[in-house]
């Protein structure tokens, strides 16, 4: 059973399929031969999402997510704060649905769970290749493909 909690922070609930995101979740972990542990997702504003860049990070920039890592070897877990004022505004920057962009967020910090990073030399390339796989497979999971 996978442990997925979903929570808000100044900001209504996206709306989401939740079941239908789990899944893909722990299919997208199993890809990279990882479980899934618990996990919590908390969607706030880019005000909430600075204050966390501030506080734990030391940086004073806005992002879309933030994920601190609570994994143990196989397992990952970990607390990702996802600010959907920025998701909305990159949507708009890249020409991206919101929903698309929403997706590429919540799987990127999965991704970052499972070892891929994406601040050195040619880590971007591969963090952006491995979230394109993961989104394809949202989209078999969903029958549109």
């Amino acid at each position: 059973m996978v442990s997925i909690e979903w929570e808000t922070q100044n900001v209504d609930m996206p709306s989401i399929d939740r079941q239908l995101l789990e899944r893909w979740i722990s299919d997208v972990a199993a890809s990279h031969e990882r479980i899934v542990g618990p996990l919590v997702y908390i969607f706030c504003d880019d005000e909430r999402i600075i204050e966390v860049n501030r506080q734990f990070l030391q940086h004073d920039y806005y992002t879309d997510i933030i994920t601190f890592d609570y994994s143990r070897g196989k397992l990952i877990s970990g607390d990702m704060f996802i600010s959907l004022d920025t998701v909305e505004s990159n949507s708009r920057l890249v020409g991206a649905e919101y929903a698309d962009e929403l997706h590429r967020v919540i799987i990127h910090g999965v991704l970052h769970l499972c070892g891929i990073n994406d601040k050195g030399p040619g880590e971007r390339e591969i963090m952006e290749q491995n979230e394109n796989e993961a989104l394809d497979m949202l989209r078999r999971l969903n029958g549109k493909i």
